[in-house]
């Protein structure tokens, strides 16, 4: 069913529309990360931080072997210079998912214009 509104309200609907969207796919973004990432002790998994502002979303993992367990550089010695992990994990996991949630994003914008 279409939303009826009046024309001086599409810009504060629009506005609504695209903070949520922001919000939406901010969470669906960290709770993806947090499903892929490798657990060994489930610290790394644990330590995901969203801060979702008005227009914008952010994910962050401020542990220091993050870096190498999910995006595969700056590996530690140990790692003989070979990313691995024991779940088989998909170096820069977290940016294909991003990638994946931009389109889903996009889906999702133009349906709320189809719908105003």
């Amino acid at each position: 069913m279409t939303r009826q509104i009046r024309i001086d309200q599409i810009p504060d609907v629009m506005e609504e529309a695209v903070i949520d969207l922001v919000a939406a796919t901010t969470l669906e973004w960290t709770r993806r990360v947090k499903k892929a990432t490798p657990v060994v002790t489930g610290r790394l998994r644990n330590s995901w931080q969203t801060q979702i502002k008005t227009t914008s979303g952010t994910i962050s993992n401020n542990l220091p072997y993050a870096e190498p367990v999910c995006f595969g550089t700056n590996l530690p010695p140990s790692w003989g210079k070979v990313y691995r992990t024991r779940q088989k994990t998909v170096a820069g996991f977290p940016e294909l998912i991003g990638k994946e949630l931009e389109q889903y994003a996009r889906r999702e914008y133009e349906r709320i214009k189809r719908g105003i």
